[in-house]
């Protein structure tokens, strides 16, 4: 049986994360760690400027929000949810581009 969207969303967001077997040296985790900080800032940039569009499109819309770019949002949300459990070490699961969007 195929989950619904709901279900999908709900195992993204609450579901269990495998962590790896072997655990990255505390140099490679600097490493990785400044790539995700450089990621990051350029994740919100996108979010800003995703947000202002999305205004005006629902300005215009009768407040009809566009929904791929409102999907766009839920994912980068979620991206940015992983990579700042990363970053506090709330996890050795690294983000996209490492494993997997899901």
């Amino acid at each position: 049986m195929a989950k619904s969207d709901d279900e999908k969303m709900q195992g993204r967001i609450h579901g269990e994360q495998f962590e790896p077997e072997n655990d990255d040296s505390m140099l490679m985790r600097l490493v990785f760690m400044v790539l995700i900080a450089f990621m990051m800032s350029i994740a919100q940039t996108a979010l800003g400027v995703a947000t202002i569009v999305q205004f005006v499109i629902m300005l215009v819309s009768d407040k009809k929000p566009n929904e791929r770019l409102a999907d766009f949002g839920l994912n980068l949300g979620i991206w940015m949810a992983k990579a700042a459990r990363y970053q506090t070490a709330g996890s050795n699961v690294k983000p996209w581009p490492w494993t997997e969007l899901d």
